[in-house]
């Protein structure tokens, strides 16, 4: 089968592979619907994380399920699934706490980009659709398997409210889910911190009532003008630099919150800054499993439709070009059809 590498940061390459096995009793196997490039795919492509010898890349997913192993009773083959870029159980103590991303037998996605796809713990991270959705529907279920549920715990971490005031740091798919979720939840105010035009528009589009453009203190600056010198009820910081957590914590009021889901590069926060700030924070891997249902039902009842974060659609074949366009900003998401 077809699949993507990265060799060495800027050189992503489509490759022959041998095709998935079962190897446990609990593995799936899918043939991939759609995947897609993720922004966090973005810091070995642009060598801030080391990539070491060549391996496989991609942790979003739709698919058709081809085979499962003899303990998979949830989903069977034929049936279209979405999945979570973190596998789970279901069954665990961290897993019946809601925390599916933190499961005791978690294994992290990083084989997606391919025309077949092994998921373990295919019980507790599938879940299956009534019936095979329709094509157009198909880009918000895969945003589901990720930046959707990633931006949806961003506000929930957050603690987004019904009448609220909420800020979002980054203008990639995840803040943009963000501002989706923020609506959702029932922001009054949604301010969407933006420098693109194509993305403050979608921004705008998504829910959101304000757009900043400016960054770094200025940026903060702005937020207190807006919120009457106070600050934000709840921050969602989706990007994950020093700058955009700096910029997240300074834009909350205190006692507002901060959700925190961009991973994390060089982020420091200082003890004396966050005491004096009574701001809460929380964030890690989302644990989207405990979402898909709920994010599922609003996609396919069209209630939201966060498949237009991805702007830039290609064959895998041009998988090296979804990459370049979203490292050089002239695409926000890049979806793949292998």
């Amino acid at each position: 089968m077809r699949a993507t590498l990265i060799h060495a940061p800027g050189d992503i390459r489509v490759e022959d592979v041998p095709e998935p096995k079962i190897v446990n009793p609990t593995d799936a196997i899918i043939r991939t619907v759609a995947t897609c490039v993720c922004g966090s795919d973005l810091w070995p492509y642009r060598g801030l994380e080391p990539v070491g010898d060549p391996h496989p890349m991609g942790h979003e997913y739709v698919g058709i399920v081809e085979e499962t192993g003899s303990e998979v009773t949830q989903v069977k083959p034929g049936q279209f699934v979405v999945g979570s870029f973190a596998t789970s159980d279901n069954t665990c103590a961290n897993c019946r706490k809601g925390w599916q991303s933190s499961c005791l037998n978690r294994e992290f996605m990083s084989t997606c980009q391919a025309e077949y796809v092994r998921i373990p713990n295919a019980h507790g991270t599938l879940v299956a659709t009534d019936e095979h959705p329709s094509a157009d529907l198909v880009p918000s279920l895969l945003a589901v398997s990720d930046v959707m549920g990633t931006g949806w715990y961003a506000a929930l971490a957050a603690e987004v409210k019904p009448g609220s005031t909420a800020v979002v740091v980054g203008d990639g798919a995840v803040g943009l889910c963000g501002v989706i979720a923020a609506k959702e939840l029932g922001a009054e105010r949604i301010i969407a911190m933006s420098r693109h035009e194509s993305r403050q528009k979608l921004a705008l589009e998504f829910g959101a009532t304000d757009i900043v453009g400016e960054r770094g203190e200025e940026g903060i600056a702005r937020i207190k003008e807006l919120t009457g010198g106070i600050g934000a009820d709840s921050v969602l910081e989706c990007v994950g630099t020093a700058q955009s957590m700096s910029q997240a914590l300074h834009s909350a009021r205190p006692g507002g919150n901060v959700g925190f889901v961009g991973v994390p590069h060089e982020v420091a926060v200082d003890g004396q800054e966050l005491f004096f700030s009574q701001v809460g924070l929380r964030g890690g891997p989302a644990p989207v499993r405990r979402y898909l249902p709920d994010l599922i039902h609003r996609v396919l009842s069209g209630h939201i439709d966060p498949g237009k974060v991805f702007d830039l659609t290609l064959p895998l074949d041009q998988v090296a070009e979804g990459y370049k366009a979203m490292d050089e900003r002239r695409a926000i998401k890049t979806l793949l059809k292998p």
